[in-house]
């Protein structure tokens, strides 16, 4: 139980870790003083979320290795992250497009995940999920604001959804980690949330007058460490400072 809880634990922390990390990126570069600061808040509630997975996965660990270690100091097949979450910032549309899709299932991962029978990730979804309400709220308006807006800002938004689709299916996903977890009642059995993720994001793209697509082709791999071209250049970045400079502490 102790190797699957770990695992577990990743699995959810990583997602934040990596989608923190790509909106980070985006500090200085946003379309307005207001949306730069309010996705720069965004990563940084994602990042407060990742500490608290870490310092329980530390715990549970239980050989010396700290937060900083488990963050820092894996190599790229050791990250358990959806290849959602890594897709690069093509452009703002892409970046909206990633972080609803994600959104959308995020909250819905966390609702049921303040059931678990393991207080301490209760409590951290029971904390988490008042921000990742706003998430979606932000992303959610976005989406709308881009996709019933101008011709161009359509076509994009259309264009991003199309292409970022094919990794939502991988979400529902469930690992070896996973089930030991839901039959101990700590984990969130994710297949049951696809319904209701989908339901949810294609009336928010029919009211923002943009198409569901139809492909049924999906994209897979990240849960079990098989990454896209991306996530190399995404961990150079983060590890840099931990591995130019050991044993620097958060």
């Amino acid at each position: 139980m102790k190797e699957n809880l770990y695992k577990y634990i990743l699995g959810i922390a990583d997602n934040s870790l990596i989608l923190g990390q790509r909106m980070g990126a985006l500090t200085g570069h946003g379309p307005s003083l207001e949306t730069d600061i309010a996705c720069t808040n965004i990563s940084l509630d994602l990042f407060g979320q990742v500490r608290s997975y870490y310092q329980y996965a530390a715990k549970i660990a239980g050989d010396k290795r700290t937060e900083d270690d488990i963050a820092m100091l894996r190599q790229e097949r050791e990250y358990l992250n959806v290849l959602l979450v890594e897709q690069p910032d093509t452009d703002f549309a892409y970046t909206m497009a990633r972080q609803f899709l994600f959104d959308v299932y995020h909250f819905l991962f966390l609702t049921e995940l303040q059931k678990s029978t393991d207080l301490t990730l209760s409590a951290i979804a029971n904390k988490s999920i008042k921000e990742v309400s706003y998430h979606q709220r932000f992303s959610s308006d976005w989406i709308k604001r881009l996709g019933d807006g101008t011709e161009e800002s359509h076509k994009r938004m259309q264009t991003a959804i199309n292409d970022l689709w094919t990794y939502t299916d991988e979400l529902f996903h469930q690992t070896d980690a996973d089930k030991a977890m839901i039959s101990e009642g700590i984990g969130v059995d994710v297949s049951k949330l696809k319904e209701a993720y989908y339901k949810k994001v294609s009336d928010i793209l029919e009211e923002s007058t943009l198409e569901v697509p139809e492909s049924k082709y999906f994209q897979k791999g990240g849960k079990q460490g098989i990454h896209t071209e991306h996530m190399g250049y995404i961990l150079a970045e983060l590890q840099y400072m931990q591995r130019a400079y050991p044993n620097m502490e958060w």
